[in-house]
């Protein structure tokens, strides 16, 4: 019996389009996320992903596992924010690094 549930009733495309954009936030091509995925042993092709990307499949949950490792956000960053509010974080977070590392040189 396969326990892979699927995440069902996203009528707006919540996941799909939080993946998106943190993925193309951290400059991930679609191409390079499925490879990190496969590499995961993540059952997944890029036609499959960017049909979830897209609002078209359903994501299953060892899928849904695997991106947000990839990703390293939370699972509310996947499926609760909206999509700019988490981008907006992430480059907040890539300036206040960046300015550590000038002010330590």
């Amino acid at each position: 019996m396969n326990t892979d549930k699927i995440v069902l009733d996203d009528r707006s495309n919540t996941i799909g389009n939080n993946i998106r954009w943190i993925r193309k936030s951290l400059h991930i091509r679609q191409t390079e996320m499925v490879a990190r995925l496969q590499l995961c042993h993540i059952d997944i092709t890029r036609e499959t992903f960017v049909k979830i990307e897209g609002g078209r499949q359903h994501i299953k949950l060892s899928q849904l596992r695997g991106i947000r490792k990839e990703l390293d956000v939370s699972y509310e960053d996947i499926l609760d924010q909206p999509g700019e509010e988490i981008c907006r974080r992430i480059e907040n977070l890539k300036m206040c690094e960046a300015n550590m590392k000038q002010s330590e040189k």
